[in-house]
């Protein structure tokens, strides 16, 4: 269900009436004001003495892209779409600190998709139960209904396949074997779902030309699980220095480059490197039409935490085209040692249109900074930023 906070009185209309409608029309004001810092409630803006309706919606209502074109149209007008969570990694502590920025940037459309999901997996350690936490970050092109999608069910395939890898744990394998059913439901789901309705309808009837990156994160209290498809990115900040956890999958890098020419595709160059002329990735989640030049099998890489690390951050190539990891970690460190300017006195009006809740102001305020910082460079894509404390409460 939707949750709505709304007034209808202006500061011009309570100063007119009387003495008793003042008061009345004050201590109205001063209840929104306090609901704006309720944790789940959305917060209420003022523009022109006028109180703004603010709707969150709840996860259940982001079935399936095609149905929430709303969502774009929210974030159209490069209106950040925010959340955060609040907690630790130790055994036992279930929600990790972590926050979430979106904004459409200078394209039409907002195809970008993110998925949280705190303690989406749990694992019997030592007679411990110990929490699992799932970060993804999809980056959408020719529509976003294949990177909401992979938002609404990329992390349930990655569930079930570790419960059936259950005794071995072969992370490696869990997440290549779910990456390829999500590419299998993505192609069934193209050829049955899509209607009238859907803004890529130009591509029907089976719309081949639509896919999606896909970078996953998988927390453990010991392991950092990153799967890599396409050209997002996925870093750790460690003892200040930044230690990239994946490697796009650019159509010219030299390895990418043998496995297409071997396939029988091209690389052909037309604003930069794409294959067959057409993607300028090489690996991704949809994209028919160019398979087998265009895989969805993910690199996967296993990394052991240590004391010495600080966050991690995920983003879509909006970012990763104008900032570097060195400099995106220095302004994501700033913040969370809480030395950053802050997003929320700097950022335009936020429209409430996340699921997330109670929000982390370190964790939000440096992924709004680096969406910001993204947009002042004039990156030309969407851009969606998910920064994560590994920190386990150290300062």
């Amino acid at each position: 269900m939707a949750e709505i906070c709304c007034g209808f009185m202006s500061d011009k209309a309570a100063s007119t009436s009387g003495r008793s409608s003042s008061r009345e029309a004050r201590r109205k004001r001063m209840e929104i004001r306090r609901v704006k810092f309720v944790a789940g409630v959305p917060a209420v803006v003022t523009h022109n003495g006028f109180k703004k309706l603010r709707v969150s919606v709840s996860p259940d209502s982001f079935s399936h892209a095609c149905d929430d074109h709303h969502q774009a149209d929210v974030v159209k007008a490069n209106t950040p779409v925010v959340g955060s969570s609040s907690g630790g990694f130790y055994h036992g502590e279930s929600i990790p600190k972590f926050g979430v920025a979106s904004v459409c940037g200078r394209r039409r459309e907002m195809e970008d998709a993110v998925a949280i999901h705190p303690s989406f997996l749990g694992i019997d350690d030592d007679d411990k139960l110990s929490d699992v936490h799932y970060f993804g970050v999809y980056d959408g092109h020719g529509c976003s209904h294949v990177a909401h999608r992979c938002k609404d069910r990329l992390h349930m395939l990655v569930k079930e396949e570790f419960n059936t890898e259950m005794e071995s744990r072969e992370w490696k394998n869990t997440m290549e074997r779910s990456y390829s059913r999500m590419d299998e439901e993505v192609t069934v789901w193209n050829q049955e779902a899509i209607n009238g309705d859907c803004k890529c309808e130009l591509h029907a009837p089976e719309s081949y030309g639509v896919g999606s990156t896909a970078v996953v994160a998988v927390v453990t209290p010991e392991k950092i699980i990153v799967a890599n498809c396409g050209d997002s990115r996925a870093v750790l900040c460690r003892n200040g220095k930044a230690v990239p956890l994946s490697t796009d999958h650019k159509p010219d890098r030299p390895d990418e480059l043998n496995r297409i020419q071997a396939a029988g595709g091209r690389v052909l160059y037309w604003e930069g490197a794409r294959v067959c002329g057409v993607l300028a990735m090489s690996r991704a989640i949809g994209d028919n039409y160019l398979k087998p030049y265009v895989s969805c099998e993910p690199e996967v890489t296993i990394t052991d935490r240590t004391s010495e690390d600080d966050f991690m951050i995920l983003a879509s190539d909006g970012l990763w085209d104008v900032v570097s990891n060195e400099t995106a970690c220095g302004l994501a460190k700033m913040c969370l040692k809480g030395n950053g300017p802050s997003a929320e006195m700097k950022s335009p009006p936020m429209n409430d249109a996340s699921e997330y809740e109670n929000c982390d102001r370190a964790c939000l305020d440096a992924s709004l900074l680096l969406t910001k910082l993204a947009l002042a460079r004039r990156t030309m894509d969407n851009v969606s930023v998910v920064v994560i404390d590994l920190r386990n409460n150290r300062q």
